[in-house]
C-alpha cells in the first residue's frame, strides 16, 4: 500500500493569499494526497479561488472558533498515513517536495515523524531566508526546551499519533500540539531541504506579544516553572549578545 498524506489547509478571507497555496499542493508529482480546506465561512472570494484552482480538493466551509478549532476539525476529516498542515499562504516548495520527502524518509519502517528547514516568504514571494531557529539532526520531545525549532509547516507526523489542539491557547497551541506528538513517537527522520515556505505575516507574528506569553505557559506546562524561566533568561541573554 502506497504512503498516504492529508494537506490542510485551513483559511478565512484568505483571497489574496490562498492561490500559492493552491497551486503548490496541485503541482504536486506525488499522487496519494487528500487535500483538506477547512474555511471559516469566509466572506470574501476565497471559496472562489479554492474552486477555480482546486477542484480536487475536499472543501468544508463553516464559522468556527478560530484556527485551532478550524485545525482540530481537519485532523477529524483526515484519512491519510501523515498529516501536513499548510495554511493559507504558505507554500511547498517545489512540485516534488512530497515525493522527494516520501523517497528520502520512507526507505523502510515509517518514521513517526517527518521534518525538515522552512523558508520565510513575504506577500510578494520573495524568499527572507530561514528562520532563526533551525531543525536538529536529532528531534525529541525535549528539543523544544530551545523553542520551535521546527517550524509547524514543516512537521509532518503520522495522523494515528495526533491529538486535538489545545483551544485553551489562541496563538500557541501549535507549540504544544508539536510537543504532544512527539511526546507519542518514537522514530523521526529529517529532510536535509526545506519541506515548505512560511508567509512571514500570520497572526502570530501579528499578536506577538500574547504568543510569546501562551508559549511561556506550554514551556511551563511541559518542562517546569524553574526550568522555562532559566531557559527564557538563557533567550533574553543570546539575543542581547
Amino acid at each position: 500500500m502506497p504512503v498516504t498524506i492529508t494537506i490542510i489547509t485551513v483559511c478565512y478571507n484568505a483571497s489574496a493569499v490562498i492561490a500559492r497555496t493552491l497551486r503548490s499542493v496541485a503541482v504536486q508529482t506525488y499522487p496519494h494526497i487528500q487535500h483538506l480546506v477547512i474555511d471559516g465561512a469566509s466572506k470574501d472570494d476565497t471559496l472562489a479561488v479554492v474552486s477555480a484552482l482546486a477542484p480536487h480538493a475536499e472543501v468544508y466551509s463553516e464559522p468556527d472558533r478560530g484556527i485551532y478549532d478550524a485545525m482540530n476539525k481537519g485532523l477529524r476529516h483526515a484519512t491519510g498515513d501523515y498529516v501536513w498542515f499548510l495554511n493559507a499562504g504558505d507554500a511547498l516548495p517545489e512540485a516534488n517536495t512530497v515525493e522527494r520527502m516520501l523517497a528520502e524518509a520512507c526507505q523502510g519502517e515509517l518514521p513517526d515523524v517527518i521534518y525538515g528547514d522552512c523558508l520565510l516568504i513575504d506577500a510578494e514571494d520573495h524568499i527572507l531566508g530561514p528562520r532563526r531557529l533551525r531543525p536538529p539532526h536529532e528531534l525529541s520531545w525535549q528539543s523544544f526546551r530551545a523553542g520551535m525549532l521546527v517550524c509547524h509547516q514543516s512537521f509532518v507526523p503520522k495522523r494515528s499519533l495526533c491529538p486535538e489542539y489545545d483551544m485553551r491557547y489562541r496563538f500557541s497551541a501549535d507549540v504544544d500540539w508539536c510537543i504532544r506528538v512527539m511526546q507519542r513517537a518514537e522514530r523521526y527522520a529529517r529532510i536535509d531541504a526545506p519541506l515548505s515556505l512560511y508567509l512571514h505575516e500570520g497572526a502570530t507574528t501579528a499578536n506577538h506579544r500574547r504568543s510569546l506569553m501562551e508559549r511561556f505557559d506550554v514551556m511551563r506546562r511541559h518542562y517546569g516553572l524553574f526550568s522555562t524561566i532559566l531557559q527564557h533568561i538563557r533567550f533574553i541573554f543570546d539575543r542581547n549578545r
